[in-house]
Formats: C-alpha cells, structure tokens, sequence
C-alpha cells in the first residue's frame, strides 16, 4: 500500500478506498506474499478490464463494442533479438519455465528469452504437460542457478515468485524489473492455473514491448 501511494502520489486512506472499489467490481486482486506473507501483492485484472470496456462500448452505441484483445495469439516483436528477458523464480523448476516457453513461443523466437533460479531444481513433469497442452515443448529446457546469467545484460527481468523478487540479485546495466506473484502450483489444476496467468501476463507483456 505504501509502494502504491508514493507512485500515485496519493495518501493511503485514499489509495486504500479505490482499491477497495476496484477489487469489488473484479477489476483487481491481492495476494500477500507466500515467503512471509507481510507485502500484499495486487494485480490488475485485464481481461475483466476489457470486458467492462467492451460493455461500455456496446452501452453507447452497438457500433462502438470493440473486439476483445488477442492476448493470447502469437504476437513477433520488431527487431529480432535486440530484447533480451530473464524471468526468475525460486527453483527455477515451473513458473519461470512456463513463462520462458510461453515468452519465446507468443513472440515467435523474436525475443531472447531465458530463465534462472535463485535455488534451482529440476524442470517439473506437470510444467512440461502444462505447456504441453498449449502446444508448446519445454522439455529440452533446463533449470539453472542464477549466477550462470550474472555477467548477461537484459532489458528486462521479471521475477514470478515472490521469494525470487525480495532476494533478485543485480545485473548489469540496471535492466528494468518488472514482479508477478503468481501462486506456487501444487499438483495439475495449480500447474494450470499457473500456466493461463502466467500466459495472460507474458501476452499483455509482449504488447508492452512492441509499444
């Protein structure tokens, strides 16, 4: 909340009440941290967003109902190559793969994407058949410590689990940082779960870049 208020410029009570209205009407959710549960993480729901945008639309005028985005369709960035992302997690085992398949497939190979971990694992079965589902192969992908990237420069790290976002070491020239708490999964419907928010964001994202 304090984070919130220093970048709106508002005083709490008041961030605190809009909030409040927003999550009520769906258009956003919170979280508190899963490593100590003290930071509450809010999200934006964009697909609730548009839908409330495309009903305005429809309430003024049959003509002006514009069609929901694509977030989820293949979306190639200009310039192939010249964006280079790391997304990160704990164990760099499900969320952070996901994310660099699902990255590198939307983008259709014009991003340089890779993953890491703070206290890397293995790559999770039920990630594989998660992707998989979606059509996309992470199999030959491979967990991998963090420190094996330190000396790589990106334009952007994204950290996917909230234990990686508060101990994110530095890389060089400063990349912007950009965090998603998305829950840790546990058995197929958390994978899932994971894999359409992680899908969603990594959509929303690539469109970011290209604007």
């Amino acid at each position: 909340m304090e984070e919130l208020a220093q970048l709106t410029g508002q005083p709490q009570n008041l961030v605190s009440y809009h909030l409040g209205k927003l999550r009520s009407a769906d258009m956003v959710t919170a979280r508190r941290s899963s490593r100590d549960g003290r930071e509450v993480y809010y999200r934006l729901n964009a697909a609730r967003c548009a839908e409330l945008f495309a009903a305005a639309g429809r309430d003024l005028h049959a003509g002006l109902a514009p069609a929901l985005p694509g977030w989820l369709e293949p979306f190639p960035i200009d310039a192939p190559g010249s964006k280079r992302l790391l997304f990160l997690c704990t164990e760099n085992s499900a969320r952070s793969q996901m994310a660099e398949g699902l990255a590198r497939h939307l983008s259709q190979g014009t991003l340089r994407v890779e993953s890491a971990g703070i206290q890397p694992g293995t790559l999770h079965p039920l990630a594989i058949q998660a992707m998989g589902a979606r059509g996309i192969d992470i199999s030959g992908q491979r967990s991998k410590h963090v420190a094996e990237l330190r000396s790589e420069r990106f334009d952007l790290v994204v950290t996917v689990c909230d234990r990686a976002r508060e101990t994110c070491p530095d890389f060089p020239d400063a990349p912007e940082r950009l965090h998603w708490s998305v829950p840790d999964p546990a058995g197929l419907p958390g994978f899932e779960q994971a894999a359409a928010e992680i899908e969603e964001r990594v959509g929303l994202l690539l469109r970011t870049l290209a604007g």
